[in-house]
């Protein structure tokens, strides 16, 4: 009779495990030996192999290359493996602490599953009921595996609360109630309390920075949350990559989004609670990306639109021009810059000066983005209808005095607009271009005729966000005299009157900068600017006429700013082309 046989005949009074059975029948454990450590087993609950390699009786190396010779299986060195690069999502974090596995890849539809006991039936049928696939069993030494699979498959939660500390929060959900509705398929994932802890945690970190968006990215093997401050995306957290779909539904039921849709992108908002009196606004957007969706949040402070015009960092004639333009009856306005350039703030700053009770304000937006009492918003939506143009053709029929317009897309937005302010009405509205000369051009370039833009646009304003340099440790910087001019410093005002600065950095501000100002190129349409449109003129001709007009452009007004010692020549050269 074969050993193993006799064994199992000797042993099955007790019952042994198959791996007890196994040690004996390779003389590694007397029978005596295996039958105490399975009763102390049992007592402490500690599983078999766990005591017999707790107590000495076969190092967990030894008990490894044992298994793997009699049951034929491929030995593992975990040391050799990345923790990283292991599959995260293919079985439950709760079955690999079970069960003491761990899986290290997929083929086809088997697992490659790591274990200290091959001889676990209950483990093998478990895996094989989760994910109805089959289960190929790696051998792998007992301490190395309990380490790796304690660290891979710790608690989410455990890790998110060393990012949002133990503190309670003066943040509350407003819209919750509204949410209240999808909360049933959203299950316990949205109302995990370090998730809604953490969630706050950031938000309320990024208020507190002052910034203007947050970036919660998956990646393959890693999570990060990043912060835009002062226009520059910094990262904050890397908290563990399992929480990303908590996460991700938590923010989309507060926004009140589709949270069983993860294949399109979605666009939402929710609204939080700063102390007992102020709530800010969030703009959300989704994006599927390769290992989940990137969520974007954007703060929408409404006490922007109200901080004045002198903070917005306009010079003194600048801010003449553009106070002189708003106090027209009629004509078109336009704010021109990239994404991010605070067209929208420099917008609802001239519709805040403007919003009196004896006015009608309308405004169509995509979406609207900070709330303004006394001004009816729309916000407009493709999918149903809902237009520019659409939305403008209905403004006129509702007697306004003032309209704005998110952005001018295409002609028939652009025709409509144009109709608008020649007809008695003061338009407001933004284009993307660099500068305010090829803004005229670019009209002309979308099949607007010359004599419509020369008799209705008003005013054009350029802009970009600048950082400001930390008035606490900013320094004076030799710049040489070559590369003032370089950068578009004419020979007289180099001259030695001022000292450029150059950031530094302390405890006060961000890597030597606190804080954006505008940089602004502000272009009346004169006579003489309207001429040129109307027989059809290239943007250098208005660029060239503009300057005989004393209107600085993007670069020299940065220049100044510069000179001012407000920032620095790096920062302006950065943001300003010439």
């Amino acid at each position: 009779m074969a050993a193993v046989d006799i064994a199992q005949k000797d042993a099955s009074s007790i019952a042994l495990p198959g791996l007890g059975r196994a040690l004996i029948s390779a003389g590694k454990l007397t029978q005596k030996a295996a039958e105490d450590i399975f009763r102390k087993s049992q007592a402490s609950r500690t599983g078999f192999i766990a005591e017999v390699t707790g107590t000495g009786a076969v190092s967990a190396s030894e008990l490894a290359h044992t298994v793997s010779s009699i049951f034929g299986a491929p030995l593992l060195d975990l040391n050799a493996i990345d923790p990283l690069r292991l599959p995260r999502d293919l079985l439950d974090a709760k079955i690999c602490q079970a069960y003491r596995v761990l899986v290290l890849s997929k083929r086809n539809n088997r697992l490659i599953v790591a274990t200290a006991d091959p001889t676990d039936q209950e483990a093998a049928e478990k895996i094989k009921f989760t994910t109805q696939m089959g289960v190929d069993w790696v051998i792998a030494e007992y301490d190395k595996l309990a380490r790796l699979i304690d660290s891979n498959t710790k608690s989410a939660n455990e890790a998110i609360d060393a990012y949002a500390g133990a503190g309670d929060f003066e943040f509350e959900d407003v819209a919750i109630e509204e949410a209240a509705d999808t909360s049933d398929a959203s299950g316990g994932d949205v109302e995990d309390a370090p998730i809604v802890k953490f969630l706050h945690k950031m938000l309320l970190d990024a208020f507190n920075m002052r910034a203007s968006d947050l970036h919660f990215e998956p990646y393959e093997h890693h999570y990060r949350v990043r912060f835009r401050v002062d226009g520059e995306l910094r990262e904050i957290a890397s908290p563990p990559i399992a929480i990303k779909d908590k996460l991700a539904s938590r923010i989309k039921v507060i926004s009140r989004l589709d949270i069983s849709e993860k294949r399109v992108p979605q666009d939402g908002r929710m609204k939080l609670k700063v102390g007992p009196d102020r709530v800010i606004d969030f703009r959300v957007s989704t994006l599927p990306t390769l290992f989940g969706e990137k969520i974007v949040i954007r703060i929408l402070d409404p006490s922007s639109a109200k901080m004045g015009i002198e903070a917005l960092g306009y010079e003194p004639e600048e801010k003449e021009r553009l106070l002189k333009a708003i106090e027209r009856p009629y004509g078109m306005i336009l704010v021109t810059g990239p994404t991010g350039s605070g067209k929208t703030v420099s917008l609802y700053t001239c519709l805040n000066l403007l919003n009196k009770p004896g006015v009608n304000i309308a405004t169509a937006e995509d979406p609207s983005e900070i709330n303004l009492p006394g001004v009816n918003q729309v916000n407009v939506n493709e999918k149903a209808g809902l237009t520019f143009a659409v939305a403008l053709k209905s403004f006129l029929r509702q007697d306004p005095d003032i309209i704005m317009v998110g952005e001018i897309r295409d002609l028939e937005t652009a025709d409509i607009s144009i109709k608008a302010a020649q007809t008695g009405h003061l338009v407001l509205s933004t284009l993307h271009t660099n500068d305010a000369p090829t803004t005229l051009t670019r009209m002309r370039n979308m099949g607007i005729a010359p004599f419509n833009i020369a008799s209705s646009v008003i005013l054009i304003t350029a802009q970009r966000l600048a950082r400001k340099l930390c008035p606490v440790c900013k320094e004076p910087i030799d710049i040489p005299h070559e590369a003032l001019v370089d950068a578009g410093y004419a020979e007289e005002e180099i001259d030695g009157s001022w000292v450029p600065y150059k950031p530094v950095g302390c405890s006060a501000c961000n890597n030597g900068y606190k804080g954006r100002l505008g940089i602004y190129q502000v272009m009346p349409v004169t006579e003489e600017i309207q001429r040129i449109i109307l027989r059809d003129g290239s943007a250098l001709e208005i660029a060239a006429q503009a300057k005989l007009e004393g209107v600085r452009s993007l670069r020299e007004s940065g220049l100044y700013k510069a000179k001012l010692g407000v920032t620095s020549l790096e920062e302006v050269l950065a943001v300003t082309n010439l």
